[in-house]
């Protein structure tokens, strides 16, 4: 009789971790398919961001949680912004940025990308959304002097992060595909009609 019970527990756990995985797969494939949509994906986000605001804005609290969601935020921007090989840390044999006006171009490419870092805000929201909802979390906090620091805190990296952009000669934002102007037609061969 105790092997019958086994078996059955067995058997639920088998048919649960099946469900998982398919539940798992869905997601995933819902995942792939929303990849080149960078702009409906970012507007999802940011209508996240504008009801997790909502959230706290009502509920007159939960303040550590967003400071915590800033702070993981401006981590992830960090590397965002940053080069997959840093010339500073680890000289490397392989592509690197290129340091002088001579040098081959070498197309910049993130130690964070684009989808993951969009994917990893859109997790810590959600996470935060769902925390506001439990009291434990509800920490006592005078909020301004949190907003000040995670201002001076963005203040000195974002200045830090931008003279290393300086000095290696880097732009880590591509706006679309770049156009180049070719020879510029003079003012003596454009021609005007009169008609």
């Amino acid at each position: 009789m105790e092997g019958v019970g086994g078996d059955d527990s067995s058997t639920a756990a088998a048919a649960l971790n099946q469900r998982r995985h398919e539940v798992s797969r869905l997601f995933q494939y819902y995942l792939d398919k929303s990849t080149p949509h960078a702009l409906y994906r970012w507007i999802g986000t940011s209508i996240l961001v504008f009801v997790l605001a909502l959230r706290i804005y009502y509920a007159q609290g939960f303040y550590i949680i967003v400071y915590g969601l800033g702070i993981y935020i401006l981590n992830l921007l960090i590397g965002f912004l940053s080069p997959l090989v840093d010339p500073e840390i680890e000289p490397s044999d392989g592509p690197m940025l290129p340091t002088k006006g001579s040098d081959e171009f070498k197309p910049f490419i993130r130690r964070l990308p684009e989808f993951k870092f969009w994917y990893a805000i859109t997790k810590a929201c959600c996470v935060a959304f769902s925390m506001t909802f439990f009291s434990v979390f509800d920490v006592p906090v005078f909020w301004p002097i949190l907003l000040c620091y995670w201002m001076v805190l963005f203040v000195l990296t974002m200045k830090r992060q931008i003279m290393h952009m300086i000095k290696y000669k880097y732009i880590p934002l591509n706006i679309g595909k770049q156009k180049y102007g070719g020879k510029k037609a003079s003012a003596t061969t454009t021609s005007s009609r009169a008609d």
